[in-house]
C-alpha cells in the first residue's frame, strides 16, 4: 500500500471508533496544552522583564552594593534595602565623588538610600518603599521617572514628594486621590533607637509618576515615593546607601569591563558591580531553568496520556484480531500492517497536538488577563504571552512522537500476528 493509502485506512479506522479515539487524543490534548501554556507564560514573563529592565537602565549603566565580586555569573546576588551586606561593608554617600574621578569614561554616580515605610494622607495610609535619590541625576539614568501630573524639580524643597502611580491612583482607574500641592506624612519606624519608634515628617506633593509596572532596580516602581537625597540622609539618620548607578559615556564592552576593574580594586572587591547585559544573561539563565522545570512537569501528563495510548491501542489490536487476519491473507505484509498502526497513533499524536496547542494559547491568555486584572492581587502588571517558533514546533513534535513511541509495541504485535490463528480468533 502506498502511503496516502495507508494514512486513509488509519483515519477510517479512527473515524468508526469515535469515542475511544477522542478520549485517546484528550490526554496528548491536555499534555500539550499544559506544555503550551506553562511555556508561553514563562517566555512572557521573561519578555516583560526584560523590556522593563532595558527601560530601566541603559546598555551604559552599571548598579554598585555591597557584596562579594560578581564577575561571574554565579556569584550574582541582589540584596536592596540594607545598605551593607552579610560582613558589614557599608556604601557612603560620598562614594559618589570617588567613583567619578576613577575614570573619565565615568559621566555621573549616583547614591540610592532605600527604606520601607508608610505614607499617610486623611484616610489613607499606605506601606511604600521610599527612595532618597537626587531627582536631577535619577531623572535622567531612569526614563520613567517621569511625571504624567505635576512636575519633578531638579532642584527640590526639602519637603518634596513624588509619588508613584498607585500611590495616587490606588484603584487603578485613572482617579487619583491624592492631587498636587496635597501634604502627607511620611513615616518610618526607626528601629536604631530603643524602644523603636515612628519618625515623621511632613511633606507636599510635586508630582506622581506615569505606570511603571514592575520589574527595576533601584528604578521607579507604582508603589514608591521620592525624596530628595538630603532629606533622606536626615530622616534616615545615616550616611550610606544601598547602592550606586554609574553612568558610562559609552556602552562599550572595554569601557564597562574595564570600568567594572577600577571600581571594583577601588573598594578591594567588596561591591558587586552589575551591568544590565549581566543581569539580563543571568535572567535568561533563571528562566531557561524554569522552562526547563516547568516543561518537564507538563511532559509527565503527556508521558501519563502516552500509557493510555498504548493501553487504547493494545484493546483496539485485540477487536481487530480477525480484521488483521483477514488483511494479511489478502497478502497484506507485517510492514503495511505495522503502518497502518503508527498512522492511527501519528494522527492521533497530531490533531491532539494541533488542538491542544491552541487551547493552551487561549488559556495563556486568558490566564495572563486574569493576572493583569488584579483579581488576584497582582495588578497592573503587563503580560502578553509569547509562543515561539521553538515552542510551537516542539510541541507538536513532542506530541506526535510519544504518541508514536507508545504506539510502536502495540503495532509491533499487530504485525506479527499469524494469519491463521488471526482469522480462528473469536
Amino acid at each position: 500500500m502506498k502511503t496516502p493509502d495507508i494514512f486513509g485506512y488509519s483515519f477510517s479506522a479512527i473515524k468508526l471508533r469515535k469515542l475511544r479515539a477522542g478520549l485517546t487524543m484528550l490526554g496528548v490534548i491536555i499534555g500539550i496544552a499544559a506544555i503550551v501554556a506553562l511555556l508561553s507564560i514563562t517566555q512572557g514573563l521573561q519578555a516583560s522583564i526584560t523590556d522593563q529592565l532595558n527601560q530601566g537602565l541603559s546598555a551604559n549603566s552599571l548598579i554598585i552594593m555591597p557584596g562579594g565580586d560578581t564577575s561571574g555569573q554565579e556569584g550574582l546576588s541582589i540584596n536592596v534595602g540594607s545598605g551593607a551586606d552579610s560582613s558589614g561593608f557599608n556604601l557612603y554617600l560620598s562614594d559618589t565623588a570617588e567613583i567619578e574621578n576613577l575614570s573619565p569614561d565615568i559621566d555621573s554616580a549616583l547614591a540610592i538610600i532605600q527604606r520601607s515605610g508608610y505614607v499617610a494622607s486623611g484616610n489613607i495610609n499606605r506601606r511604600v518603599t521610599i527612595y532618597g535619590v537626587d531627582f536631577a541625576t535619577y531623572a535622567q539614568v531612569y526614563s520613567t521617572f517621569s511625571a504624567v501630573t505635576g512636575t519633578i524639580p531638579t532642584n527640590p524643597q526639602e519637603n518634596t514628594i513624588i509619588l508613584g502611580s498607585r500611590i495616587a491612583d490606588p484603584g487603578r482607574n485613572g482617579t487619583q486621590i491624592i492631587t498636587i500641592g496635597d501634604n502627607m506624612n511620611v513615616l518610618w519606624l526607626n528601629a536604631t533607637t530603643r524602644p523603636p519608634m515612628n519618625e515623621t515628617y511632613a511633606a507636599q506633593v510635586s508630582g506622581v509618576l506615569g505606570t511603571v509596572g514592575g520589574f527595576g532596580i533601584g528604578g521607579p516602581s507604582d508603589t514608591g515615593v521620592y525624596i530628595p537625597l538630603s532629606t533622606a540622609e536626615s530622616f534616615f539618620g545615616t550616611d550610606t546607601c544601598d547602592m550606586i548607578i554609574v553612568t558610562l559615556t559609552n556602552s562599550d564592552k572595554a569601557t564597562v569591563d574595564s570600568v567594572t576593574n577600577l571600581i571594583q580594586e577601588h573598594f578591594a572587591g567588596q561591591v558587586a558591580v552589575i551591568s544590565p547585559d549581566a543581569l539580563q544573561s543571568v535572567l535568561e539563565s533563571i528562566f531557561s531553568t524554569i522552562q526547563l522545570f516547568l516543561g518537564g512537569i507538563a511532559a509527565i501528563s503527556l508521558l501519563v496520556a502516552g500509557v493510555g495510548i498504548m493501553n487504547i491501542m493494545i484493546v483496539s489490536l485485540i477487536e481487530r484480531t480477525r480484521e488483521i487476519g483477514i488483511l494479511k491473507a489478502l497478502g497484506m505484509k507485517n510492514r503495511t500492517v505495522l503502518a497502518i498502526f503508527l498512522g492511527e497513533s501519528v494522527i492521533i499524536g497530531l490533531m491532539g497536538a494541533l488542538i491542544g496547542i491552541i487551547g493552551g494559547w487561549v488559556l495563556a491568555n486568558v490566564t495572563a488577563t486574569v493576572l493583569a486584572s488584579g483579581i488576584f492581587g497582582g495588578g497592573n502588571f503587563a503580560l502578553t504571552p509569547v509562543l515561539t517558533p521553538t515552542v510551537f514546533l516542539g510541541a507538536l513534535g513532542f506530541g506526535v512522537g510519544v504518541s508514536v513511541i507508545f504506539a510502536l509495541y502495540p503495532a509491533w504485535r499487530a504485525s506479527k500476528l499469524k494469519p491463521v490463528d488471526a482469522l480462528r480468533y473469536a
